[in-house]
Parts: C-alpha cells; structure tokens; sequence
C-alpha cells in the first residue's frame, strides 16, 4: 500500500503533500525535525490520508495535489 498524505502545521498556516508506505513512522519523522523542508514549520498534524494498492495512481495523485489546482481541490474537500 502507497499513502498520500496531507500534514498541517500547529499554526495552520503551513501544508505538506506526501507520500509513503506508513504514515504515522513518516509523520514522526517529520516531527523530529528529519525532513529537511518542514523541519522549520512542524510541529505537524496528520490532516487527512488516502490509501492505494497502484503506486502509480499514488504518485499521480501526489503529483496533481501538488499543482495548484489540486491545493484549491484539498483546501476545499479535504
């Protein structure tokens, strides 16, 4: 299973799209300061997951939450 997730910072003004094999080993990293891009904006909150069994279509949809349109379709559905 591939999960894309979407993290929340404290202060809600920060978000990061990602995507992995287990959510809450990445979410401690993130918290620990191990990932070099949110490290400066943590601590984060899980906001939402979803889960796939195509790696492909996991990292499509990483991808497009990552364009803007895809950020517009997070913030209003997600």
């Amino acid at each position: 299973m591939k999960y894309v997730y979407i993290l929340e910072s404290l202060d809600s003004l920060h978000f990061y799209v990602g995507i992995t094999d287990d959510v809450r080993a990445r979410l401690t990293k993130h918290n620990a300061g191990e990932v070099a891009h949110t490290s400066k904006y943590g601590p984060w909150r899980l906001k939402t997951y979803i889960a796939f069994s195509n790696e492909k279509q996991a990292i499509a949809f990483e991808r497009y939450l990552k364009s803007a349109s895809g950020r517009a379709f997070a913030k209003k559905r997600l």
